[in-house]
């Protein structure tokens, strides 16, 4: 389901806190990401400070470009296949579409809303099923 004008603006706007707060919201992503899933631990580096910073920094170049979702085909098909090559399977990115509420739950704090997290829910879920089908990811 592609995302309304009002979820846009939600995600982007949302999205603005946790750029200006990078630093620990990678870390929390980490953090919260293994407490649901520790099985994925494995898959990391050890640099996770570094790790979580390209995430977000990856998360942002998406986030900026979400009203052209076909400008995003060609990331969503690199980064699907690397993570293929990683090991990463489609289940996985459940836990990971969690964590990543979590922080910006946490990063927002009373700014949070539901309708905040619900723009984020479509967001996620459309991103992951991009990389999934693009890089050819195992459902797993």
């Amino acid at each position: 389901m592609p995302l309304s004008d009002d979820q846009l603006t939600l995600i982007r706007q949302s999205f603005d806190v946790l750029r200006h707060d990078m630093a620990p919201a990678s870390t929390y992503f980490y953090d919260d990401l293994f407490t649901r899933a520790p099985e994925l631990r494995e898959l990391f580096r050890d640099d996770l400070a570094g790790q979580g910073m390209k995430f977000l920094s990856t998360l942002a170049v998406i986030v900026d470009n979400l009203h052209k979702p076909e400008d995003l085909a060609e990331r969503y098909a690199d980064l699907g296949g690397l993570h293929r090559t990683l090991g990463v399977t489609g289940k996985m990115f459940a836990p990971m579409g969690e964590a990543l509420l979590a922080t910006i739950k946490e990063s927002l704090g009373e700014r949070y809303t539901i309708e905040i997290e619900a723009a984020w829910r479509v967001a996620y879920q459309d991103m992951a099923a991009a990389l999934i089908e693009r890089g050819g990811i195992p459902e797993g």
